[in-house]
């Protein structure tokens, strides 16, 4: 292509750099193939991703999950902190599709655009094709799209789409759930990517000196935690009886999504310490307690429920994968129509 080709096109002038996507594909192309295992086939390029399943499933069930990182993108954009938002995005698809006990098999991006910064998407999807290598699942593919017009500014927005695999007969439902079982909450990184309209309100409205206002957005902004390969190894070694991922909504609603009608949790709120950034969170926003509960993970990011009898061995193996983890409570039979209850 000439460069007076390039100069006169008309689709320049309306806003939309099909050069700058084309550098881009060249730029990332050995990012996303880092991901590729053999079932993908074919490369980048083409007009759609295609992923062969293993032969060892004897009923395979498709689980598939989206999700994005909601004004957490604002935040990393105010502080020019992109590095880890790629590793946001697939955290909040893969953690959701592990409850079910599905193993993440691929993961697609969607990175829309006001203009299309090519650096500024390099290493963002770099991030996203390095945690789906951490999580076990290629990055098969993705769309980038400039639209000048409808993203004010120099904005943009992510959305990722996952495609898990389980057995059958390994789907893991409530039906084994039953009072008496334990939950063992596994520490989240800080508020992954939930809350941040508030998050960001309280900042906003806070007095910051410029050395709190860069503690407060790096420990706001620590990327969410990757709990797939935690979790396929402790299904390999251990009977969970369900989970729970701490996403929007907290411990209050999120729990309950995981266990039957006729059960409720109880939740020891002295079991962990609460992180820093929630206390600030809580103190800054005058929040109450009740509502850092229903908002934020305030620092469990997923809960397992097991038999009293499996708590100690399977509290160890997630410590030896480098996780801490707390006895937060325990499964009781309903009394009131609170279907979780905090002490």
């Amino acid at each position: 292509m000439t460069k007076e080709i390039i100069d006169n096109d008309p689709y320049k002038s309306a806003g939309v750099d099909i050069e700058a996507g084309n550098n881009l594909v060249d730029k990332i192309k050995n990012d996303v193939a880092s991901s590729h295992g053999p079932n993908v086939l074919g490369n980048i390029g083409g007009f759609a991703g295609m992923f062969k399943l293993d032969k060892d499933y004897d009923n395979p069930v498709l689980v598939a999950c989206t999700d994005g990182v909601g004004t957490k993108v604002a935040l990393a954009q105010e502080t020019n902190n992109l590095s880890h938002i790629g590793q946001d995005l697939v955290a909040m698809c893969v953690n959701d599709l592990i409850v079910c006990g599905a193993k993440p098999l691929f993961f697609l991006d969607y990175f829309a655009s006001s203009k299309l910064d090519v650096d500024e998407a390099a290493v963002i999807i770099k991030s996203i094709a390095k945690a789906c290598s951490d999580s076990g699942c290629a990055l098969l593919g993705g769309e980038t799209a400039e639209m000048p017009g409808h993203y004010v500014g120099n904005n943009f927005d992510l959305a990722g789409f996952s495609v898990g695999c389980v057995d059958e007969k390994n789907i893991l439902t409530n039906k084994l759930i039953e009072a008496g079982d334990i939950l063992i909450g596994i520490e989240s990184s800080g508020p992954h990517s939930n809350g941040f309209s508030l998050i960001r309100k309280i900042i906003s409205e806070s007095d910051l000196s410029s050395e709190k206002f860069n503690m407060i957005t790096d420990m706001a902004l620590k990327p969410t935690h990757l709990y797939p390969s935690l979790i396929m190894q402790l299904l390999v070694n251990h009977k969970i009886h369900g989970m729970a991922h701490i996403t929007g909504g907290g411990l209050t609603e999120n729990i309950p999504r995981s266990i039957p009608k006729d059960l409720s949790v109880t939740i020891n709120k002295k079991a962990w310490d609460m992180p820093e950034i929630f206390l600030w969170l809580q103190e800054n926003g005058n929040l109450k307690e009740e509502d850092m509960y229903r908002v934020f993970n305030c620092g469990i990011g997923m809960v397992l429920i097991v038999n009293k009898n499996d708590a100690a061995l399977i509290q160890k193996d997630i410590s030896d994968h480098g996780y801490k983890n707390f006895i937060i409570g325990e499964v009781v039979n309903k009394d009131t129509d609170y279907p979780v209850k905090y002490f």
